[in-house]
């Protein structure tokens, strides 16, 4: 392709951040050029046939809470595009050695059902929360500085239970067991030790966006998001190029704003030298989060769980108790491989029969462990799915595995395995990727950055792109301009 010899904007990487600030500054009716250093677009964000022909695998993310919840997802008209959400019958169980399963449905009463004498309890947790949806999204969906702010009465209560480390606000919120480790798994999505400030914060979103909106996947694969948002920005006249590795900013076009959807250690080697030495010495101090180890199975048959009701859900989680789950991801956080490790295991096959051949399903499943670790954690994931239903590995036709190297040579953005961008702890989860006003921003006028390293931070919603194209055509490019 031949590319123009200068443009409004450029976007490096073509995560989802990285389109939906090229679809942002394109609808602003500024000339944008995308580049990718892969051979397809999406980062975390495509789908392959990793194991055999007819098995269509999510490389890495692959169930959308935080994706339909989006607003600025939900603003564009992706479905004229081939986006299909598909939902499952219940967003996700978390079956326990008794056969049983606690099953977070779409309707709280029916959650509360599998919760036992907590059910009251829950309801009283959730039910705020779920009411308020459309604050609390657009707060903890922005950026942290000011938007919590806006609306104190209805945010606060939400905040004070976010800010509390998840064992805390279990242990006190709840009497049994049950929906004590139900809720730990889904805060343990953020990849932080559950006796850390915050690490209640991911598990409140995701639950209530479980009862709000559901935990869906895009029909054909998680490609089918970034084929649409690829196909929304080219009929905004957008460009998209692929197999360009930006090594130096100074190879580029001329641009007067340069967007980077990388996290800081790559702004560092590629853009660097145009930065002062104050700046970089904060993106330097910048720290990455735990990893992950992550395998694809082509099965002949579904997963044979002993608590049938986990064949109704679209994720499963699988770690037993909260006192497991915690143990195991602080172990991960220490460094140390989890003996029994928190697996996520999605079945989109059920409810997505594209996915695989007839009669048979694929399963994606992944858990946390140290950043960069080479440990081999295939024995102990399948350990744990076999746990919770005897006689899975028989099932099993062909798996791939990816571990942190692996994720981080698929994606230059997870270092080390780190799927979130960075560890978003406390300071992190309001400095990101250092203190600044405005995030996006660095000391030099052209350069941003838009990528899961900026707030909010990780998970599959635009928001991050969303908001850095915001700020640059405040800042440089003058705001919209009649498209061409």
């Amino acid at each position: 392709m031949m590319l123009r010899l200068d443009y409004d904007a450029i976007v490096v990487g073509s995560g989802p951040n990285g389109l939906a600030a090229a679809i942002v500054l394109a609808q602003a009716g500024q000339s944008v050029l995308l580049l990718e250093a892969k051979d397809t677009i999406g980062g975390g964000v495509r789908s392959q046939e990793l194991t055999l022909p007819g098995f269509v695998h999510d490389v890495c993310s692959a169930v959308y809470p935080l994706g339909i919840a989006s607003p600025f997802l939900r603003a564009l008209p992706l479905e004229q595009y081939g986006l299909e959400w598909v939902q499952p019958e219940i967003p996700l169980a978390h079956p326990l050695d008794d056969g049983s399963a606690m099953l977070l449905e779409r309707s709280i009463a029916a959650t509360g059902q599998t919760l036992g004498h907590d059910a009251n309890a829950y309801e009283r947790l959730m039910g705020p929360f779920v009411a308020n949806w459309d604050t609390i999204v657009h707060a903890f969906l922005g950026p942290l500085r000011v938007r919590a702010l806006l609306h104190p009465f209805v945010l606060a209560p939400f905040g004070l239970a976010a800010i509390q480390p998840a064992q805390t606000l279990l242990d006190h919120t709840f009497k049994g067991e049950r929906a004590r480790a139900m809720l730990a798994g889904v805060c343990a999505h953020a990849q932080i030790p559950l006796d850390h400030v915050t690490s209640s914060a991911a598990g409140l979103m995701l639950a209530a966006a479980a009862h709000v909106c559901g935990w869906p996947v895009p029909r054909g694969g998680a490609q089918m998001i970034t084929t649409a948002l690829a196909a929304y920005l080219r009929s905004l006249n957008g460009e998209i190029v692929t197999g360009v590795e930006v090594k130096n900013i100074d190879d580029l076009p001329l641009a007067r704003a340069v967007l980077f959807d990388v996290t800081p250690r790559q702004l560092l080697r590629i853009a660097g030298h145009h930065l002062p030495e104050g700046y970089k010495r904060s993106l330097q101090r910048y720290r990455y989060g735990i990893g992950s180890f992550k395998i694809d199975f082509a099965l002949d048959d579904p997963i044979p769980w002993r608590a049938q009701d986990c064949l109704r859900a679209g994720t499963v989680h699988l770690g037993g108790t909260l006192e497991e789950i915690a143990a195991s991801e602080r172990q991960a956080w220490r460094g140390v491989p989890p003996e029994y490790p928190y697996v996520l295991l999605a079945q989109q096959s059920l409810i997505d029969p594209t996915r695989a051949p007839a009669g048979k399903h694929t399963a994606w499943a992944y858990c946390h462990v140290p950043n960069g670790s080479t440990f081999d954690m295939t024995e102990r994931v399948e350990a744990q799915i076999e746990r919770f239903a005897p006689g899975f590995r028989e099932r099993v036709l062909a798996r791939h595995i990816t571990d942190p190297a692996g994720l981080e040579d698929y994606n230059a953005n997870y270092i080390g395995g780190d799927i979130n961008g960075g560890a978003q702890d406390l300071w992190q989860f309001f400095t990101r990727p250092t203190v600044l006003p405005a995030p996006y921003t660095t000391p030099t006028k052209k350069i941003f950055i838009c990528s899961s390293s900026t707030p909010p931070g990780g998970g599959v919603h635009g928001m991050c792109g969303f908001f850095a194209a915001k700020t640059a055509l405040r800042r440089v490019l003058g705001g919209s301009k009649p498209r061409e």
